[in-house]
C-alpha cells in the first residue's frame, strides 16, 4: 500500500510540474493568503498550513519520555467546500496519529482548489520531524526554501465519463470508529466493570447509572484503543486476524463506517440432578450490523436466531410465564419460544437502534431493546430483566447534570387480559434526572407511570413532555388511569478505589399508611444499599461488589392487573417482583484475554399459595391484583409461602476475540430452592449445573430466579 501511494503522489508530482505554468489550476487558499499574488500563492498555502500544524500539535507525553526521534507522514485532502480530511498517517505511535487527527480537525474552512474555476479535491503529503524543533522551515510568503508538501495530486471533475465511480468505493485505514461513536455499549457487567473505576474517579463529571452507556461518553476516560490494543495477538493470515482481532467485514471512509460480524451464542451443559434429559444446550445464530453515517448518526441492529434447553428451574420458571396463544414459554431476557425437538425451545430475537447526536448537549434513540437505571448488579427501578421493547430515548446532558427521558411501548401477554387474539398493549414513560453534586457525591431522581390503551386513547400525548412531573398527570387522567412510581438514587466516591450507591423505589403516596406504622399494604417500596472495590487490595483488574435490596410486598402491581410494572410476563426491575430481601457478593478478575467471576447470592422470598384452599395474593407476583390481598395491615416481607433461595456461580473464561467480545467460558452453578410448604409452581429443589460455551457477549443472562 506504502509503494503505491509513493507511486501515486511520485506520478502526480511529474504531472504538477509539467503543468506549472497552467493558469486554470489555483491552490487552496487561506483566509491571510487572499492579497498574496498568484506566483506565490502555493508558497504561502504550504507556509500557513505548516505553521498552524506545529504551533497547535503537541508531542505526546510517552513519545518525549522514549526521547523518539522520528517522522509523521500524513495525507489529506482539501475538498471541493475547503474542508480539510485525514486520508493516511504513518507514524510509529498511535498518539502520534491520533495528536495529528486532532490538529486537522481544528483547521478552519478555506477556499477550496480550483481546475477553469470549478472547486475540485486536491490531495497533498506532508512530512512532521519528531521533535517538533527538527522542522526549520523559514515560514515567510516568498519564494524561499519551502516546506516539503509538493506531492499533489489535482483531481479533475468528470462530469461526463462515471464508468470507474463502482472502482473508487474503496475502504481506507479501519480505525475502529465505534470507539469515539454514539453506539451503545452493550449491556454485559463483564464488559461494564473494565472501565467502571476510571469512569467513577473522584473530580470527573459522569453520570454512569443511565445504561446503556454511549461508546463516546466512556472514551474521554477509557481508552478503549489503548486496552484492545494490549489484548492483540499477532496474526499474519486474514483467518488468523478475523478470528483474534478484527470484525468479519469492517469498512471505513472519512464520510461513513461499518461493520459486519457473526455472533455466536453455543452452550453445553449437564444438569447433575435432572433425569429427564442428558444435556443441556443452547444454539445461537446471531448478525451484528453497526455503523455511522457522518459523526452524527450511527445505527445497529442484530438478529438471533436460538434453539435451547436449559436447567429444569429454569423451563420451569419459563414455562410458568408462557404467553396467551399455546406457545410453551416465554425464555427470561429474550422472548417467546415455540416448541423445538424434545423438550426444547425455539425463540427468534431481534433489537436494534437508530443513535442521533445533534449536538454535545443532546443524544435521541429510536429502537428495540432494553434500558438499565442504577449503579448495581440489580436495579430496582429499571432494570435489562425482561424481554426488549419498542423505545425511544432522550439524553439530555449540560453543566452536571444527565436526563433521560424514555417512551416505551409494553406488551401483556396473560390469556386474562388478551383481546380478540392479540396481546393487550400498555405504554411506559420514565424520567431519570442525574445531578453530580460534588466531585464525590452524585444524586437521581426517577419517576415513571405505565397506562393502557383505556378509551382508546393510545398513547398519551401528555406523557410526552419530557419536563412535567407524571404523577399529576396520572391524577388528569383518572385515579385509576395509571401507575406511578418515583425513586431516588445515590452514589458516593469515598475513594478512587471505594464507591457506595443506593436506590430507594416508592410505589404508593398515602403518607398516612405509609407512615403509619402497622405495616399497612400500601406501604410499596423498596431500597438498595450497594458497594464496589475497584483494583482491590491493590491487584489490578480485581473487582468486588457486595449488595442489598429488599422491597416490600404488593411493590410495582396495581389493583387494574394491566397496569403492573412488567412486560412479558416479567418484572421491569428486580427479576424477582416483590417480597423479598436479598444479599449479594460479587468478584471479577481480569488479566489480558483472561478473565473470571464468582458470585453469590441469599435470598428470602414469600410466594402465592396458588391452591384451591388459598387462592390470596401475598405480595410476590407483581401480576396478581392488590384485591386479592389476605390483609390489610401487618403485612412483611416473606410473607405467604416463605422460601429460602441460595445462588452461586463460578465463570472463567479466555477472550477470543476483543473486537466482538466473542468468549469461550466454563461455568459452573449450584442453586438451592426450599419453600415452607411444597406446591406444583414452588417445590423443593437442589441444582449442580456445568455449562461450556462460546459466546459473543453483548447481553446478560440471568439464572438467579
Amino acid at each position: 500500500m506504502k509503494n503505491y501511494l509513493f507511486l501515486l503522489f511520485l506520478l502526480s508530482a511529474i504531472i504538477l510540474k509539467s503543468q506549472a505554468q497552467d493558469n486554470s489550476q489555483r491552490f487552496p487558499e487561506f483566509l491571510q493568503c487572499t492579497n498574496v499574488d498568484f506566483a506565490n500563492k502555493e508558497t504561502c498555502f504550504k507556509n500557513t498550513l505548516t505553521k498552524f500544524v506545529l504551533n497547535n500539535y503537541e508531542v505526546p507525553l510517552e513519545v518525549i519520555r522514549e526521547n523518539y526521534r522520528g517522522e509523521i507522514i500524513v495525507i489529506f485532502e482539501v475538498d471541493k467546500t475547503g474542508n480539510f480530511n485525514v486520508v493516511y498517517t504513518d507514524a510509529a505511535y498511535a498518539e502520534l496519529k491520533e495528536e495529528m487527527q486532532r490538529v486537522f480537525n481544528l483547521l478552519p474552512q478555506i477556499k477550496p482548489a480550483t481546475y477553469n474555476s470549478r472547486p475540485i479535491f486536491v490531495q497533498f503529503k506532508m512530512p512532521v520531524k519528531i521533535p517538533l524543533e527538527l522542522n526549520t522551515e523559514d515560514f515567510s510568503t516568498t519564494s524561499q526554501v519551502e516546506p516539503d508538501i509538493s506531492e499533489i495530486n489535482f483531481q479533475q471533475p468528470q462530469e461526463d465519463d462515471l464508468t470507474n465511480e463502482y472502482d473508487q468505493i474503496q475502504s481506507e485505514e479501519f480505525t475502529r470508529p465505534r470507539y469515539e461513536s454514539q453506539i451503545n455499549i452493550p449491556l454485559s457487567h463483564e464488559y461494564y466493570s473494565r472501565f467502571d473505576a476510571e469512569f467513577n474517579k473522584i473530580g470527573v463529571n459522569t453520570h454512569s447509572a443511565s445504561k446503556p452507556l454511549l461508546f463516546s461518553e466512556v472514551s474521554k476516560y477509557y481508552n478503549f484503543k489503548a486496552e484492545e490494543n494490549k489484548m492483540l495477538r499477532d496474526a499474519d493470515s486474514w483467518f488468523g486476524k478475523k478470528l483474534w482481532n478484527e470484525h468479519l467485514v469492517q469498512y471505513q471512509t472519512k464520510d461513513y463506517w461499518f461493520t459486519l460480524d457473526f455472533a455466536l451464542d453455543l452452550q453445553l451443559g449437564k444438569d447433575f440432578q435432572q433425569t429427564d434429559f442428558d444435556f443441556t444446550y443452547n444454539n445461537t445464530r446471531a448478525l451484528i450490523f453497526q455503523g455511522g453515517l457522518g459523526k452524527k448518526f450511527n445505527f445497529y441492529t442484530v438478529a438471533y436466531e436460538n434453539q435451547g434447553r436449559f436447567v429444569d428451574y429454569y423451563n420451569r420458571f419459563a414455562e410458568s410465564i408462557r404467553p396467551d396463544g399455546g406457545d410453551p414459554a416465554i425464555i427470561p431476557g429474550r422472548g417467546i419460544a415455540k416448541p423445538f425437538m424434545d423438550e426444547g425451545y425455539d425463540y427468534p430475537v431481534a433489537e436494534g437502534y437508530l443513535s442521533y447526536t445533534p449536538n454535545k448537549f443532546f443524544n435521541l434513540q429510536f429502537g428495540h431493546g432494553k434500558n438499565f437505571i442504577g449503579d448495581g448488579y440489580r436495579s430496582l427501578l429499571m432494570s435489562d430483566n425482561a424481554s426488549p421493547y419498542p423505545y425511544f430515548k432522550l439524553n439530555t446532558t449540560f453543566w452536571k447534570l444527565k436526563y433521560t427521558n424514555t417512551w416505551m411501548s409494553l406488551r401483556d401477554v396473560r390469556p386474562a387480559v388478551t383481546e380478540n387474539g392479540s396481546f393487550r398493549t400498555k405504554y411506559m414513560a420514565n424520567h431519570y434526572l442525574s445531578y453530580n453534586v460534588t466531585k464525590r457525591l452524585n444524586i437521581g431522581l426517577f419517576e415513571s407511570v405505565v397506562w393502557e390503551n383505556d378509551n382508546n386513547r393510545g398513547f398519551d400525548l401528555n406523557y410526552l413532555n419530557p419536563v412535567i412531573f407524571y404523577r399529576a398527570i396520572e391524577f388528569s387522567t383518572g385515579a385509576r388511569g395509571g401507575n406511578a412510581l418515583i425513586g431516588l438514587t445515590s452514589k458516593y466516591k469515598f475513594s478512587d478505589e471505594i464507591n457506595i450507591y443506593g436506590q430507594m423505589i416508592i410505589d404508593e403516596f398515602s403518607t398516612s399508611d405509609v407512615f403509619g406504622g402497622n405495616q399497612s399494604w400500601k406501604n410499596k417500596l423498596g431500597y438498595q444499599l450497594g458497594v464496589k472495590y475497584f483494583d482491590a487490595f491493590k491487584i489490578p483488574g480485581l473487582f468486588l461488589q457486595a449488595e442489598y435490596n429488599q422491597v416490600r410486598p404488593y411493590t410495582y402491581s396495581h389493583n387494574t392487573g394491566v397496569l403492573n410494572y412488567g412486560h412479558n410476563n416479567q418484572s421491569m426491575a428486580h427479576l424477582w417482583g416483590s417480597n423479598f430481601r436479598e444479599i449479594l457478593a460479587i468478584a471479577r478478575y481480569k488479566n489480558d484475554r483472561w478473565y473470571g467471576s464468582a458470585k453469590v447470592i441469599y435470598g428470602n422470598r414469600g410466594f402465592d399459595y396458588n391452591m384451591a384452599t388459598n387462592q390470596a395474593a401475598y405480595g410476590g407476583d407483581i401480576y396478581t391484583s392488590e384485591r386479592q390481598r389476605p390483609f390489610d395491615v401487618g403485612v412483611k416481607i416473606g410473607q405467604g409461602n416463605t422460601t429460602t433461595s441460595f445462588f452461586s456461580n463460578i465463570e472463567a473464561g479466555y477472550i477470543v476475540n476483543p473486537a466482538t467480545n466473542l468468549k469461550l467460558y466454563g461455568s459452573f452453578i449450584y442453586r438451592s430452592f426450599n419453600p415452607d410448604v411444597k406446591t406444583h409452581q414452588n417445590y423443593e429443589n437442589t441444582t449442580s449445573w456445568i455449562n461450556f460455551g462460546l459466546r459473543t457477549d453483548i447481553f446478560n443472562w440471568y439464572y438467579d430466579y
